[in-house]
């Protein structure tokens, strides 16, 4: 009987599905604005796809048998699936069915042919948001933002109140900032047409333009919302989100994965010199 009024009692204290964060006022720095600077990661399965997705076998199963799986998960978007345009939804099948390949024979083939983060590329905004790895933001008194991702270790600073465009394409875009009461608005442009949004094969155009909101909502989590517009690509601007978890494991620090040597074999091998010719 007393571990059934417990058990009552614990469930009665949980937020019901559904309800909002209670209101939630964030440590501040120097110039009021909340206090972002942690290490944070998603917990979703997102890269593998942004979609609802079941447990799949990886390219090369008879190899990698379970090693090379994807999770299943639920979908991270408003509404459910991305608003493709036909043709465009077509291309997201040919980019799946391709992502495990590389082609630098030509350079009108060199990034057009994989996932780029199979080819060890920087992942772009809002990939590197959500992929397996952690990533820090450092915030202090500069008109900037830091934002240090594990993945390659890819960086981009957030220029905050800053109205030049970005100088030129970069997988990791032009980012700028702005405060809308405690949360961090940032727009992100000038991103390469290469890169992806997952291992689905979901891409977007150089019309690409994201939208991200983090906004804290306890000390250990930050509410992040991404909206993506493209007008080459999908049929209406669309949104996805989910909480980025603090790290908060003992000296918990940012460390390397920088993947190039993994995948120099399979770009370049094909050009090493062979012995005796």
């Amino acid at each position: 009987m007393r571990a059934t009024l417990l058990a009552v009692a614990l469930l009665a204290a949980l937020p019901m599905a559904g309800q909002q964060f209670p209101a939630y006022r964030a440590p501040r720095m120097a110039d009021g604005h909340p206090d972002l600077n942690g290490i944070w990661q998603a917990f979703v399965s997102a890269n593998w796809d942004l979609q609802d997705h079941e447990a799949q076998p990886g390219p090369h199963p008879e190899v990698m048998g379970a090693y090379g799986a994807g999770p299943a998960g639920q979908s991270v978007i408003e509404g459910g699936e991305i608003p493709y345009q036909p043709w465009a939804l077509q291309k997201k099948k040919e980019n799946f069915a391709k992502r495990a390949m590389a082609d630098v024979s030509s350079d009108e083939k060199w990034h057009e042919i994989g996932d780029p983060e199979f080819k060890c590329y920087m992942p772009g905004v809002p990939r590197a948001t959500y992929m397996p790895f952690p990533f820090r933001i450092v915030q202090g008194s500069s008109p900037y933002i830091l934002i240090a991702y594990e993945f390659t270790g890819s960086t981009r600073i957030i220029h905050m109140n800053y109205k030049q465009d970005g100088p030129a394409p970069s997988w990791m875009g032009w980012s700028r900032g702005r405060w809308e009461g405690d949360t961090l608005v940032v727009e992100v442009t000038s991103q390469r047409p290469e890169s992806w949004l997952d291992r689905a094969g979901d891409f977007h155009s150089d019309q690409f333009h994201v939208v991200e909101r983090y906004a804290p909502a306890s000390p250990y989590h930050l509410m992040y919302e991404a909206t993506i517009e493209d007008p080459k690509v999908y049929t209406r601007p669309w949104k996805i989100a989910f909480p980025l978890y603090r790290r908060m494991e003992k000296d918990i620090q940012l460390l390397e994965f920088k993947c190039v040597p993994f995948t120099e074999e399979l770009l370049y091998g094909r050009f090493r010199k062979q012995a005796g010719k």
